[in-house]
């Protein structure tokens, strides 16, 4: 019987190969991934990192690096840089 922490499903289970058996282990889901703040379409080249390991990871590959990289999806950019200029 699994102690009650591990009842719930918020950690997802894992088995992992030992010399003689295979262990069940249990870690954090990754979150959700990234949508664009404007037509909510999910972003390219933003990883789905918890907190932690995005703290240990280069600013370069957290988001792409163009205005509103990883709040806009491409599109989106182009449509508020367009609108920017014209006004």
């Amino acid at each position: 019987m699994p102690a009650g922490r591990y009842k719930s499903r918020s950690l997802r289970r894992v088995f992992t190969k030992v010399i003689s058996k295979t262990k069940l282990t249990y870690k954090k889901r990754k979150p959700k991934i990234a949508h664009c703040a404007n037509c909510k379409t999910p972003l390219k080249g933003v990883p789905r990192l918890r907190p932690h390991q995005a703290q240990n990871t280069p600013k370069t590959q957290k988001r792409p690096q163009r205005p509103f990289g990883g709040k806009l999806c491409s599109k989106c950019t182009r449509a508020k840089i367009k609108s920017s200029i014209q006004e």
